[in-house]
């Protein structure tokens, strides 16, 4: 049995969720986010509560259980709520701005790395080193802020690059004589 999969989901106030067949819809105040269900989970909505099933005791069946409840969660957080990331980039020279709709990363490279922000996020650069991202989709927010850091990932020596805000980086000692 999925400890995951058993718990409900609790709806806050100003938050709709409706199953349409092979569809999950939740709408709130920060926008609409759309899922699709897979055959093997049943999604009960009734009196503010979210209930996922399985369909079938297979393997796969209670293994994708636990999985749709924990993303059916996350999407009622992301449109009651939002999600936040934060990054900062450390280095000599270093540095973010915004461009209309597009992020400029001056990372150290012989060009600028400018990168286009996906519909439904968006991004604040604060003095120069600190993006925050913010949206009501968690895996496309995770999924730009992996791939800003990707651009220059830190590096263990000086600590220059892209890293997460609360990410720790190990340093590492340099060269003896």
């Amino acid at each position: 049995m999925s400890r995951v999969g058993n718990s409900p989901i609790k709806l806050p106030d100003g938050v709709n969720v409706t199953a349409e067949g092979t569809r999950l819809v939740a709408k709130g105040i920060k926008g609409e986010l759309v899922m699709a269900l897979p055959s093997v989970v049943d999604v009960s909505v009734g009196d503010g509560v979210v209930t996922v099933s399985p369909r079938e005791k297979t393997i796969h069946g209670r293994s994708i259980w636990g999985t749709v409840r924990a993303n059916i969660n996350n999407m009622v957080l992301g449109v009651s709520t939002g999600f936040t990331r934060n990054l900062e980039i450390n280095g000599v020279g270093y540095r973010a701005a915004m461009q209309g709709n597009k992020l400029q990363l001056s990372l150290g490279f012989s060009h600028p790395v400018e990168m286009d922000i996906p519909a439904g996020l968006s991004v604040k650069v604060e003095n120069n080193t600190k993006i925050e991202i913010t949206g009501s989709d968690k895996q496309l927010l995770g999924q730009f802020a992996s791939e800003i850091r990707a651009k220059r990932p830190p590096e263990p020596f000086k600590g220059k690059g892209v890293k997460y805000a609360e990410e720790h980086i190990v340093r590492k000692e340099g060269k003896k004589k």
